[in-house]
């Protein structure tokens, strides 16, 4: 924490621009202030890299999709989650951020696969839209009174649907569940994880899937677990 005792939220934003990092981010910045953080913005990773000002990080909200980090700066982004500082963030921007490393993805929990297509590829619009399928969020039963989905039932959205490949250390608190289609190539339905949750040393990692536009973020269900999710990762 600052000298002033107040909490530091980091906000980490870049990569692809269909994800709208700027605008998705600045519309949590609000909410952020709402809750006593000081908050900074950064349009690169290199600022994981300061060892001294990430200590002071209550909470990194990332999203920086397909992107690049260097050794450095992963160490610094390790070392500070592992020191108590929570990481939270939603769709690529946190799931589909730093391909190339493979100690990324052990901290964080999950790589994105593919969101599949709504219909065959001779039959899709082409608008952007190729990916949007009508798909359920399911609260995971046994996760019902956690904190971050408390009071929230199954859900449907017509967006993204990620498919994530993941390990079991994760603790998920809501699946999704992809589809059999005749234009795919998979046999049978693929559940995925799509809001979890990640113990690191002393700190906490949050992953919600959803996300994938403000459009989406303006949802009533995603844009609370994503808050929840943010306030529970942090420090």
């Amino acid at each position: 924490m600052s000298a002033q005792g107040s909490k530091r939220a980091l906000i980490m934003r870049g990569g692809w621009e269909g994800h709208q990092p700027v605008e998705a981010t600045d519309a949590f910045i609000p909410f952020l202030t709402a809750n006593g953080y000081e908050v900074r913005v950064e349009d690169t990773s290199a600022v994981y890299a300061g060892a001294a000002y990430m200590s002071t990080v209550d909470v990194v909200v990332q999203t920086n999709t397909m992107n690049t980090i260097t050794g450095d700066e992963l160490r610094g982004l390790r070392t500070a989650v592992e020191n108590g500082t929570g990481m939270a963030g939603w769709h690529g921007g946190i799931a589909d951020s730093y391909r190339d490393s493979s100690d990324y993805l052990q901290l964080i929990g999950g790589q994105f696969a593919t969101h599949p297509a709504k219909a065959a590829k001779d039959e899709l619009p082409g608008d952007g839209t190729d990916c949007f399928v009508h798909h359920t969020i399911d609260i995971v039963s046994e996760q019902a009174d956690h904190p971050i989905v408390a009071g929230i039932t199954d859900f449907a959205l017509t967006t993204e649907q990620y498919w994530v490949l993941t390990d079991d250390y994760n603790d998920v608190l809501a699946t999704t569940t992809i589809a059999v289609a005749d234009h795919h190539p998979w046999h049978r339905p693929v559940t995925c994880p799509a809001v979890w949750t990640r113990r690191w040393g002393h700190g906490r990692v949050f992953v919600a899937t959803p996300g994938h536009d403000t459009g989406v973020l303006a949802d009533a269900n995603v844009r609370t677990i994503i808050e929840r999710g943010i306030l529970w990762a942090s420090r």
